[in-house]
């Protein structure tokens, strides 16, 4: 993989765990998320810990797009229709305060900072879109329904939010991360309670924030039946148009794009992890027929988690554990999502209370279609037979030719080819042949 994002970004180095520490709150997790979250704890004068496995930002984060907008996938009319107008103006509202946290931190952060508008287009029917423009603007925000957009393809019709942006993910993190106190390389291998378990010792906290993309803990919320991951393929083009937004279709097989620089990134061929689907084939189908002279120069793979009504959950790990708490399901909108969770579990954490997280709230109905599909898959790849099972919860793991690992279908562990783990929920390697 050859990413965009820590290309020639120095880093500083963070000490491992030797030994046993105390925290009163420890974030498990050093992606954007985690890093946040720590952040966020140390203005309100909370003692806090985080602990990362490998190095901060070198997981899921360095594959984003890094595009901040209220205006996610899921649409605000099935926000209304499951859960209510109260709920939707929560979901709204949470982001759009993250989009405006974002551009006061890149003040004191540089970051590449750009103001975007962002746009969901459709090549299909609009009337969706139509009202989603309208459901948009009565919870308060100026969204606004359009013909045209600047790409250099025609659509039938899009959604259009101003005041949106983009940024440089990894300049943005290490800025914020660099007074935090963090460490690297430690591995938590095991919750007791409040107490984190690692390879050289142990953190005993008085809270536990497990921002981990997939929670590590099987037990307690039933996250491995609430959540599957999905893969997604970006290529950053040289000598391509500016398409002066950020942008995301409305069809499974939709692209979305932004600008860097001097580059355009182009993304999709999206599937679940462990399964066959469109890959880089289809990004590059795409790119030959609407960018012919582009010059391709990086290429990368992202991961994310899938929950079941595409909210994500944030908010207490499960009733049975109050001190616990969890950021995930973040629905390929990592970088607003991160914001959200930091901001609401700051609240939770120091008041009991945020005004934003009974709609993130993860023990809410699990009553979706999704989860049968969760569990369908889970059953099928539990019996099919192979020498090759996941270390999370045994399901077969499928070689993925393409990116040379080893991925589990069932919950979206990855392995390097010789068994090290690469992507959790999955925290121990698998046998070697």
């Amino acid at each position: 993989m050859n990413y965009l994002w820590d290309d020639e970004i120095p880093r500083r180095q963070y000490p491992a765990l030797k030994g046993d520490r105390k925290t009163d709150v420890l974030i498990i997790g050093g992606g954007m998320a985690g890093v946040l979250c720590a952040y966020r704890l140390k203005e309100l004068g909370v003692d806090c810990l985080l602990a990362e496995g490998g190095r901060i930002g070198n997981g899921i984060t360095r594959g984003t797009t890094a595009v901040l907008s209220a205006q996610h996938d899921k649409l605000y009319l099935d926000i209304v229709r499951q859960f209510g107008e109260a709920k939707a103006k929560q979901y709204l509202e949470a982001n759009l305060r993250a989009v405006r946290r974002y551009r006061k931190l890149a003040e004191k952060y540089p970051c590449d900072w750009e103001e975007k508008p962002s746009y969901m287009y459709t090549h299909g029917d609009t009337e969706k879109l139509r009202q989603e423009a309208k459901t948009v603007a009565r919870l308060g925000f100026p969204a606004e329904f359009v013909r045209e957009t600047p790409l250099p393809f025609p659509v039938a019709g899009a959604v259009r939010y101003p005041e949106m942006a983009q940024f440089h993910p990894l300049k943005f993190l290490l800025g914020i991360s660099e007074d935090l106190p963090i460490l690297e390389h430690t591995f938590i291998r095991e919750i007791k309670g409040t107490t984190a378990i690692a390879d050289e010792g142990s953190i005993e906290a008085k809270k536990i924030i497990v921002a981990t993309h997939f929670p590590i803990l099987n037990r307690k919320g039933l996250y491995f039946m609430k959540l599957y991951q999905k893969r997604s393929f970006v290529v950053a083009l040289e000598r391509a148009e500016d398409v002066q937004g950020t942008y995301v279709g409305t069809a499974e097989s939709s692209m979305y794009l932004r600008n860097y620089k001097d580059l355009l990134l182009v993304g999709g061929g999206d599937h679940r992890t462990g399964k066959n689907g469109g890959g880089f084939d289809a990004v590059h189908e795409f790119i030959q027929k609407h960018f012919p002279d582009a010059v391709e120069r990086y290429a990368w793979a992202a991961q994310d988690c899938m929950s079941l009504d595409e909210i994500p959950y944030i908010g207490r790990y499960s009733p049975s554990a109050p001190d616990l708490y969890v950021a995930s399901g973040f629905n390929e909108w990592g970088m607003s999502s991160s914001m959200a969770a930091a901001e609401i579990l700051g609240d939770l954490i120091c008041n009991g209370q945020s005004a934003y997280a009974p709609v993130f709230s993860p023990d809410r109905s699990m009553m979706r279609a999704q989860l049968f599909k969760n569990m369908g898959e889970t059953l099928i790849d539990f019996m099919f037979p192979t020498f090759r099972r996941c270390s999370h919860l045994g399901c077969a793991l499928k070689w993925n030719p393409s990116e040379h690992t080893w991925d589990c279908p069932c919950h979206g562990s990855r392995f390097s080819e010789q068994g090290g783990v690469m992507d959790n929920p999955a925290m121990k390697d698998i046998f070697r042949s």
